[in-house]
């Protein structure tokens, strides 16, 4: 199995794109992550659901959890408010894991690996050649995991 063969299309989202509509797309698509792209369509970061969670969160509140407890439940339900007017290179830490890319010609252990050592729920699967990088598609991690067990039952 290689990686260009268990490439999915997925939803993608711009740098400069609105970090409301961003989260929006994840929520409505239930997605682990959203790869965010370069203005050629060149993968550039992987934003999981969980950074863009953390976006969400007040830094004191992050710095000392028991802080949330003084919150008021009406102010806590709309921490979404914090994205307004923000773009999804805000969202992005120094903490967002690296890009991972698996190259179109790389086995399903490679692709495993690649996720395991980056702890990233999906892997860009690109080619290379003279116009310059091409995305495929995407492999997430439970995708993986399906096309492997399914391997394994027969």
């Amino acid at each position: 199995m290689r990686a260009r063969d268990v490439a999915t299309e997925y939803e993608t989202v711009g740098l400069d794109a609105d970090a409301l509509d961003a989260a929006r797309l994840m929520a409505e698509h239930r997605l682990p992550a959203l790869l965010v792209v370069d203005e050629l369509g060149a993968p550039k970061a992987i934003l999981p659901a969980s950074q863009m969670i953390k976006t969400l969160v007040p830094e004191y509140v992050v710095d000392d959890p028991t802080l949330a407890a003084v919150v008021d439940e009406r102010h806590a339900d709309r921490l979404c408010v914090a994205l307004r007017g923000r773009k999804v290179r805000d969202c992005l830490s120094q903490t967002t894991p690296p890009l991972v890319v698996a190259a179109p010609d790389d086995t399903a252990l490679e692709i495993a690996a690649q996720m395991a050592r980056s702890r990233s729920p999906l892997v860009a699967v690109v080619e290379h050649d003279k116009a310059g990088p091409r995305l495929l598609g995407v492999i997430t991690a439970s995708h993986l995991l399906e096309r492997l067990l399914a391997v394994t039952s027969d």
